[in-house]
């Protein structure tokens, strides 16, 4: 349920309604938006209305969400999130570019990789360092060492790092280097680990499963809310369907129908979402048209030689051209803006 408080209304009151709830035993999330405040409550609806908080001074009204993904639902926030992460805000007025290698490979080919994505405007420098694959004799990454070389990059360029985390036991390890933890397709209802980065407080890219609903995955991502971490990035990265042309069938459905159903920011994953290299650009742009927050893609200087995922990684000449688009692209989405609010 969600306790709706009147516009204007004080600390105090604020502070009133939470302390009750917390006193018996409910969950309390504090949600302040641009107009409303509202805490969403956790627990059993019937021993909610025997508060009676709508009598409470501040209290506007009390109202029952419908969805299972209470807090990642947009009654619970109204306003969209946005997630500033050194300097960028995710959810803001710009897109946000993610870039860089599959798996992290070496230190001077990873610090080439994030000086030019930098050149090109790219706000953060994604990177394997433990890598899950299909195969048990595929490169699984190089661990820490790649996590070291990932801080060297952000310590030269100022590139925020996205790198993912597989399990439990190394969320502190991984933590302690990156600015966001992905979660990966394949672990997208790991929920062990999704509490696990949901205690870090460190913003999450949640990746949606290639099997998974839209429901499930917003699903997963109150799992991390849950924790007390608000700062949750979704990001479509393709369902599996019966089509073999394309790696996966990159879900352009889901962005505007995510951007109805919850507050969270939403990125596009077009490399994995088609999983050739000559398709990423054409999705990258589709995927701003249909409103996605940024895109994240998989570049290399020579995608012939990368370790790993090389048919799906696109050029750093490419990256600047891909920049460049979903920019103006972006620019001209926003003049439609107020037409987009009437729907």
């Amino acid at each position: 349920m969600i306790v709706v408080m009147k516009e204007g209304a004080s600390q105090s009151e604020i502070d009133r309604v939470m302390e009750l709830l917390q006193s018996k035993g409910l969950g309390a999330h504090l949600s302040v938006g641009v107009e409303t405040t509202v805490i969403g409550v956790i627990g059993p609806k019937e021993k909610v209305h025997e508060l009676g908080i709508e009598t409470l001074p501040g209290v506007e009204k009390l109202v029952t969400v419908s969805y299972p993904f209470k807090l990642a639902s947009r009654p619970f926030h109204p306003d969209d999130t946005r997630i500033e992460i050194r300097g960028h805000v995710v959810g803001g007025p710009e897109p946000t570019l993610i870039a860089g290698p599959c798996s992290v490979e070496t230190r001077e080919g990873l610090l080439e990789i994030a000086r030019a994505i930098k050149r090109s405007g790219a706000h953060m420098l994604r990177g394997g360092a433990f890598k899950p694959r299909s195969s048990p004799y595929s490169f699984q990454g190089l661990g820490e060492e790649g996590l070291k070389y990932l801080a060297d990059a952000r310590e030269e360029t100022g590139l925020a790092i996205v790198s993912e985390v597989m399990e439990p036991g190394l969320v502190p390890l991984v933590a302690e280097y990156v600015d966001v933890l992905q979660i990966g397709a394949r672990n997208m209802q790991n929920f062990p680990l999704l509490k696990a980065v949901g205690r870090t407080g460190k913003p999450v890219l949640l990746k949606r499963g290639f099997s998974n609903t839209i429901e499930e995955w917003l699903m997963s991502a109150e799992y991390i809310m849950a924790e007390g971490n608000p700062n949750v990035i979704l990001c479509e990265r393709g369902i599996r369907t019966f089509e073999t042309y394309t790696r996966n069938t990159l879900d352009l459905n889901a962005v505007p129908v995510v951007k109805h159903l919850s507050h969270l920011p939403i990125l596009v994953d077009p490399s994995h979402g088609v999983g050739h290299a000559r398709y990423v650009t054409d999705m990258a742009r589709a995927g701003i048209a249909a409103g996605a927050h940024g895109v994240i893609v998989e570049v290399h200087k020579d995608p012939s030689q990368a370790w790993s995922d090389g048919n799906q990684t696109i050029t750093l000449e490419e990256f600047d051209q891909l920049a460049r688009q979903v920019r103006a692209i972006h620019q001209v989405m926003k003049t439609f803006e107020p037409a987009a609010s009437l729907v």
